[in-house]
């Protein structure tokens, strides 16, 4: 579940919608294990920036400017070939499968062997404090528990960068906080540079890394 360490790179990344910018150029650099916080009132374009990092951005948008992770530019390449892992509001779960197999479901297609996905599902539930869980049924799930899955599975993918689009917006102030840490420690064992978009100063407190201020348009 390890990746190659290699810092998230934006340059001059410039977004627009029916003519009225929404980014101004923004080049970034962040170095592996490092944070940076895109803060903003809404509607100012953060989540808008966070799907062209993806790829994902809607077509609607006029989007300019490269994105590369360490030497490799990905800025042509679609969202499954970049491997850049992203984690959301919602946990977005699938409810018709098992957690081990919304787990399981992130593994590259290399892990063929069903010993060796049984064992790197087990080791994920191990590392999110659910060890046993990988019959249940995720509608069984806590919130927090939930979430813990959600990361887990992206970090399952072996992303070389994470992108976090105010994934802790719904969980209440206890969980929050207990979630902030175990996003954070996750992104820092495996040093991968995190991009965080939020509204909430207190998450970019946790953070410890850079913020950079959108405005509104």
């Amino acid at each position: 579940m390890t990746s190659a360490a290699a810092p998230l790179r934006l340059s001059a990344v410039r977004i627009e919608l029916a003519g009225r910018e929404l980014v101004a150029p923004l080049t970034l650099d962040i170095a592996p294990g490092e944070c940076v916080t895109v803060m903003g009132p809404s509607g100012c374009g953060k989540s808008t920036l966070l799907a062209f990092v993806a790829g994902t951005i809607e077509p609607a948008f006029r989007a300019t400017g490269r994105v590369a992770l360490g030497a490799r530019d990905v800025s042509d390449l679609p969202p499954e070939a970049r491997r850049i892992g992203i984690l959301f509001q919602d946990d977005l779960l699938f409810p018709h499968l098992s957690v081990g197999d919304n787990l399981a479901f992130a593994l590259a297609p290399r892990v063929r062997e069903r010993r060796k996905r049984r064992a790197q599902v087990a080791q994920a539930l191990v590392e999110a404090d659910l060890a046993g869980f990988a019959d249940r049924d995720p509608a069984t799930l806590s919130g927090g528990q939930r979430a813990r899955v959600a990361l887990m599975r992206t970090l399952l993918s072996e992303p070389q960068a994470l992108l976090l689009d105010e994934p802790f917006n719904k969980l209440d102030a206890q969980l929050r906080q207990d979630f902030r840490r175990f996003v954070f420690a996750h992104a820092a064992e495996r040093a991968l540079p995190v991009l965080l978009v939020t509204h909430d100063a207190a998450d970019a407190q946790a953070a410890g890394g850079r913020v950079v201020a959108l405005a509104r348009p």
